[in-house]
């Protein structure tokens, strides 16, 4: 009879419990330890005032009641940490997979050294389509501080972007 109960189980069937399939444990103790911090009051629900708290700690002190509602009702209910698991996982599951984002990086590098000019970077993500406010592109330079050359590693991008956390060097 268990190897029918454990069919069933990796079958994928629906409920909120498969979200921990989807992450190796590492990441769920990662994920854990963002949910502690972001739930500043410890109650196990992340609320507008945890969310306020959070990025106030963080140094964004204005910022407006409009968004954090928009940011708590991308939830479905109450954000515990299963509902908190899963919002990341669909995010993720959105991602493109990593080679594809470098094979559009690389369109920028003809002579495949693996980096883009900073200078260069910050015109088209300023300029182009969904365009990157000066707040968003100090985050950026903040993140992925370019070289005394002024060039930024594009691959170290693409691999934070779909995994979540910067390579060992």
């Amino acid at each position: 009879m268990a190897p029918k109960k454990a069919k069933r189980r990796a079958g994928g069937g629906e409920g909120s419990s498969n979200v921990f399939s989807m992450f190796e444990q590492s990441q769920i103790q990662e994920y854990k330890e963002a949910f502690t911090i972001i739930d500043q009051n410890r109650d196990g629900i992340i609320s507008k005032d945890d969310l306020r708290d959070v990025l106030a700690s963080m140094g964004q002190l204005n910022v407006k009641n409009e968004e954090l509602e928009a940011m708590i009702k991308e939830a479905s209910g109450p954000i515990n940490f299963t509902v908190f698991l899963t919002m990341f996982g669909e995010k993720l599951k959105g991602a493109d997979p990593e080679d594809v984002i470098l094979a559009s990086f690389k369109v920028l590098d003809p002579e495949g050294t693996g980096t883009i000019k900073k200078q260069f970077l910050e015109e088209l993500l300023t300029t182009q389509c969904d365009r990157f406010s000066k707040e968003e592109m100090k985050n950026l330079w903040a993140a992925f501080p370019p070289d005394v050359a002024g060039n930024v590693d594009y691959k170290n991008i693409c691999y934070v972007i779909t995994h979540g956390e910067e390579k060992e060097e």
